[in-house]
């Protein structure tokens, strides 16, 4: 904040200021339909938790930061019941990315970050093709329509967000209008179906190439480049019905399934979409 006087803040109460601006536009909508997208900065950077948070998780500030996010979704939670939202109101809880354990500043507790793996046995963090980087907690939550505690082991991107709340609302998206959206309603709702919403997915890094591509269990990983007059991209291949922490590459054991993964991928990059 090196830059200009009347836009700085105060680490310490960025919770609590997007919290009771989030609380206070429901408390101004509740008569009307409305969307409400509440991006928090917990716990991404600055990590820096309001003193009554801290020292809660053993884990650090950045432990303690994602006990000021629960904190926070429960005061949204509770604004909904207090304005007798919660049967009309579909909410979503979910992440950018996958984790990383903080290390661009040391506030004093990073030794501690360490306590609680954000991504458990998953390969990589934040920024890779392996489950690490983009394998997230996506929860939804709507009575009436959603069994309570049920789980869904359907393939979603949050890229379908689109093509989904246009089918939840009945609008009609334009052919040329999120490409690689799919709507992954039925997956949502906890619905189940002969077909899958989806049944391929497309990732990407943390640069345009290279890309990974995920059909049913199967996730082939390109380990190289692929553009114009670069060399074959090596291939990695994951069953992740058996080896969710991608340790085992198995692409020189499955070469029909390689080959046809890596085409159908070329195909839809050479397409510029996936729908």
């Amino acid at each position: 904040m090196t830059g200009g006087k009347a836009a700085r803040w105060v680490d310490e109460d960025i919770a609590d200021v997007l919290t009771n601006k989030a609380v206070s536009f429901i408390e101004t909508n509740k008569s009307a339909p409305f969307f409400l997208f509440y991006s928090t900065h917990d716990i991404h950077e600055p990590m820096v938790p309001h003193p009554r948070f801290r020292g809660t998780s053993e884990c650090g500030w950045r432990g303690d930061v994602i006990h000021q996010l629960d904190w926070s979704i429960g005061q949204l939670m509770d604004a909904l019941d207090r304005n007798g939202l919660t049967d009309n109101t579909l909410v979503i809880f979910t992440s950018d990315n996958g984790g990383a354990i903080k290390n661009t500043y040391d506030d004093g507790t990073n030794a501690l970050h360490g306590n609680q793996p954000p991504n458990g046995s998953l390969r990589a963090s934040k920024g890779a093709l392996y489950e690490g980087g983009h394998r997230v907690p996506f929860i939804t939550r709507w009575p009436g329509h959603i069994p309570k505690g049920s789980v869904s082991g359907e393939l979603i991107g949050h890229v379908d967000a689109m093509a989904s709340f246009a089918g939840l609302s009945n609008q009609k998206l334009d052919a040329s209008a999120a490409p690689d959206s799919f709507n992954v309603l039925s997956a949502w709702l906890g619905k189940k179906t002969e077909v899958p919403a989806r049944d391929h997915l497309v990732l990407q890094g943390n640069a345009p190439n290279p890309l990974a591509l995920r059909v049913g269990d199967w996730m082939l990983i390109e380990k190289g480049g692929a553009k114009k007059n670069a060399k074959a991209p090596l291939i990695e291949l994951y069953n992740l019905a058996t080896d969710l922490s991608q340790s085992v590459n198995v692409a020189e054991n499955e070469p029909e399934r390689t080959k046809a993964m890596a085409a159908r991928l070329k195909t839809i990059r050479e397409n510029r979409h996936s729908r």
